[in-house]
């Protein structure tokens, strides 16, 4: 898995692309997201857009990231979630935890209202 970092309009996007699954890659975000929040950066959006597969280890990384975030008085959203992944969320009930945006766009201005 790689990890794009960039910043649209105050809100950091973490880019993700490869396959999130048990090992390095799991590490891998959660140390980006802990970077992150040591520096100050609360406003998080993890693209999924070109993450192929996730398994249960990602899905669980994804859900500790939204976590420690939240416990930093952050907020972390999804971007592009993919049908397949979309279904994943679904099935686990975890849809409903994350809030889930079908362009940037929409995803940026969610932290201004």
């Amino acid at each position: 898995m790689d990890i794009q970092e960039r910043t649209v309009g105050g809100v950091d996007i973490l880019d993700l692309s490869g396959s999130l699954v048990s090992g390095d890659a799991v590490g891998l975000l959660k140390d980006k997201v802990n970077s992150m929040l040591q520096q100050g950066r609360k406003q998080l959006v993890v693209n999924l857009g070109a993450v192929s597969y996730m398994d249960s280890s990602g899905l669980g990384e994804l859900v500790s990231a939204f976590t420690t975030v939240a416990r930093s008085q952050g907020k972390l959203k999804l971007l592009n979630v993919t049908k397949r992944n979309r279904d994943l969320l679904s099935i686990t009930k975890l849809l409903t935890v994350f809030d889930t945006y079908d362009t940037e766009d929409e995803a940026v201005k969610s932290f201004s209202g």
